[in-house]
């Protein structure tokens, strides 16, 4: 009976350890990116300048999930790291302010789809351009 239990103990976790995962946290891979701002008035006509978007939320959506994973807020210089990452498709995105002026909530998504291969990886997703 012991011997058994024991068998059906290591059968277990073989099945457990040997299940692939899938994007998201838990490895040791790493997305950064950077955002930029272009600053313009507010019905978009006069150019007030660009620089580095400081204290932006970023998002990252892990696969094929519908709702983000994470949020951190980029750094001074812009730039954004989310760390501890598996391999798999990922979506990084930051709001902007819509440029075109058609949308109800005059906001926008934009994003970057990066895909980490392997283990030990950093990804750079670029940079993602806002309007202020």
């Amino acid at each position: 009976m012991k011997k058994l239990l024991a068998i059906t103990v290591i059968a277990m976790l073989l099945i457990v350890s040997s299940c692939k995962k899938g994007p998201g946290e838990g490895g040791n891979s790493t997305i950064v990116g950077k955002v930029w701002v272009k600053d313009y008035n507010s019905d978009f006509t006069i150019f007030n300048g660009e620089y580095a978007g400081a204290d932006e939320d970023v998002y990252i959506i892990y696969g094929d999930d519908v709702s983000y994973g994470d949020k951190l807020k980029s750094g001074p210089d812009g730039v954004f790291e989310f760390k501890y990452l598996r391999p798999g498709k990922y979506k990084v995105y930051v709001y902007s302010k819509d440029r075109t002026q058609v949308t109800v909530s005059n906001m926008v998504a934009v994003s970057a789809t990066p895909e980490i291969t392997k283990k030990k990886q950093t990804v750079d997703a670029g940079t993602l351009q806002i309007y202020n």
